[in-house]
């Protein structure tokens, strides 16, 4: 997989990383059990701080992607707990369902894009 920073971007580059892991596993680019690079290795290939990508890495063991384990390095371990996740994800949808009706966006429009995005993700497979 790889990781694209853009440094122009308003997007915090620890976001930018943690955002690219996880459209890599919804694509199935990387999958249950892969190992994602060092700290280290990323931020040398990246150009960025070791710092910035031990946050991602955190926030991605946070939210459940991966776990890190000191022999193996960071693991992609997607947990799956669905009831939470899809609170989660109502949470997400709820600002951007309200910009949706705010800008004239019906809902048909909305149920055609969700369809396309999961297409986008889930073509391959």
């Amino acid at each position: 997989m790889l990781i694209r920073v853009d440094f122009n971007s308003d997007e915090a580059i620890y976001m930018q990383l943690c955002r690219q892991i996880i459209i890599g596993i919804a694509n199935a680019q990387i999958k249950e059990g892969d190992n994602l690079p060092s700290v280290r290795e990323l931020a040398e290939d990246v150009g960025i701080n070791m710092h910035t990508v031990n946050k991602a890495y955190s926030i991605l063991k946070q939210e459940g992607y991966l776990k890190v384990d000191r022999r193996h390095g960071a693991i992609i371990a997607v947990e799956v707990d669905r009831y939470k996740a899809k609170m989660e994800l109502a949470e997400e949808m709820k600002l951007s369902i309200a910009k949706a009706i705010s800008r004239g966006i019906t809902r048909e429009e909305t149920k055609e894009m969700i369809d396309e995005i999961y297409d986008l993700y889930l073509g391959g497979r």
